[in-house]
């Protein structure tokens, strides 16, 4: 199931939507990283394409940080 979340990037808040697994997984790499949830999202959002949106840029780094743990 999707659902909205929200967060305050640089100063103003934006939300996005992402299914429960997606997010308990961003959770889960912030808690490794020993970084804040909007910290890790103010990296990701700025590190995104500027023609993707931010839900799709969480999924794909998401995504990216599993694979590279399975190496």
């Amino acid at each position: 199931m999707i659902r909205k979340h929200s967060a305050t990037l640089h100063g103003h808040r934006t939300s996005f939507s992402l299914e429960e697994p997606f997010w308990q997984e961003l959770k889960a790499i912030a808690d490794y990283r020993q970084i804040a949830l909007a910290q890790l999202i103010a990296e990701i959002d700025d590190g995104r394409p500027a023609d993707s949106n931010l839900s799709s840029a969480l999924r794909v780094y998401v995504l990216t940080w599993i694979k590279a743990s399975k190496t």
